[in-house]
């Protein structure tokens, strides 16, 4: 018999290796350019194409990449999973359920990553288009464009599925809660929302609250998604370490709930519940960082007293708004970008630790 060629054997094990995930991210990115452009053939073709706009090139970009993350971040997280469950099979050493994640994380996930794309393309397509003032894209130039921009979408989706870590869980929400907050305030029809609360964003019947409140509530999906993967990661060989592990899960668990809430219920039409959630999730966070070096002994020093601080800061923001010396908005901005600062934070540190640490029991 003859050995197989290497695209066989990339096909057989696409999640294997280093190089079997860039050379699988690559032929998935080339299906894509090949569909992408034939789709676009029949938007494109025989006429001059606009940078942004409706009917351009960048909503193209947009939708087209968007649907490209959704798929291609599914295929990814199910081969992984499949070549996991192999691999347990064949060492005989189980995957704890907890380092598997479950469908509806998958599903957070890719929205996440559609969204991304979405509002990545939109954005780098006004920019393009603010930069060329008139300018249009001839026709043939736009269906190959437009086949570039579903493949690099489809490739870099691909490797983030495969390669998915605490700390690459960080950057994505970090990039999807900045998008997502960002696309809300340079399209709220209220240029001076600012001058009410952050909340007022998601209160309207435009795409500026739709953007804001679908932001909150996938958001806060994918927090549960991190509180359930991240911390298996975090080394817990007794009792004691894997009992504040769980503790800390399901605090963690619980602010993306209440993340959730706040886009589910709108202050306008929801004003108790949405208060409460508010609320809620800064005391869930204060409670979580005073108590984490009891729950989490393994966290560096320095990353608690980063903690302490930023709990510091927020007591003293509320004081300058009850004092009448910030405004609800300024609060409201700073608390949030500390609150999922530290997340973002806790997730690089967590798999730091998990480096380091010892493995961690089965929960």
């Amino acid at each position: 018999m003859t050995d197989s060629s290497p695209i066989s054997r990339i096909l057989s094990r696409p999640t294997g290796d280093t190089e079997s995930k860039e050379s699988t991210a690559l032929l998935i990115g080339t299906a894509a350019f090949v569909v992408g452009a034939v789709v676009a053939l029949f938007f494109f073709w025989g006429r001059d194409v606009p940078i942004s706009g409706r009917g351009s090139l960048g909503d193209f970009a947009a939708i087209g990449g968007a649907v490209t993350a959704l798929a291609v971040f599914v295929l990814g997280s199910v081969l992984r999973r499949r070549a996991r469950r192999q691999e347990a099979e064949q060492s005989g050493v189980p995957i704890p359920s907890d380092r598997m994640l479950r469908w509806f994380d998958v599903a957070a996930l890719a929205l996440a990553h559609g969204i991304i794309a979405l509002l990545s393309w939109v954005v780098l397509a006004a920019i393009m288009s603010e930069s060329f003032p008139g300018a249009v894209v001839y026709s043939a130039s736009a269906i190959v464009l437009a086949g570039v921009t579903v493949a690099l979408t489809a490739f870099i989706t691909y490797l983030s599925a495969v390669n998915l870590t605490p700390m690459l869980l960080s950057i994505i929400l970090a990039a999807f809660l900045s998008l997502g907050v960002i696309t809300s305030m340079l399209s709220a029809t209220d240029p001076l929302w600012w001058q009410k609360n952050l909340s007022t964003l998601g209160i309207s019947d435009d795409i500026s609250a739709l953007a804001f409140n679908v932001t909150l509530i996938i958001a806060g999906v994918m927090v549960t998604t991190i509180a359930h993967y991240a911390t298996s990661f975090l080394p817990a060989t007794t009792p004691q370490q894997i009992r504040g592990r769980r503790i800390v899960r399901y605090l963690l668990a619980l602010i993306g709930v209440l993340l959730a809430f706040v886009g589910i219920f709108p202050v306008d039409d929801f004003m108790q519940m949405h208060n409460i959630s508010a609320t809620g999730m800064i005391i869930v966070y204060v409670a979580m960082v005073v108590a984490l070096r009891g729950l989490l002994p393994s966290m560096p020093r320095v990353f608690l007293l980063l903690g302490y601080v930023y709990v510091a800061v927020i007591a003293v923001l509320a004081v300058f708004f009850i004092t009448g010396y910030y405004t609800l908005t300024a609060v409201e901005l700073v608390a949030g970008v500390l609150i999922f600062s530290w997340v973002i934070l806790f997730l690089r540190n967590t798999e730091a630790v998990a480096g380091t640490g010892a493995p961690s029991a089965h929960p």
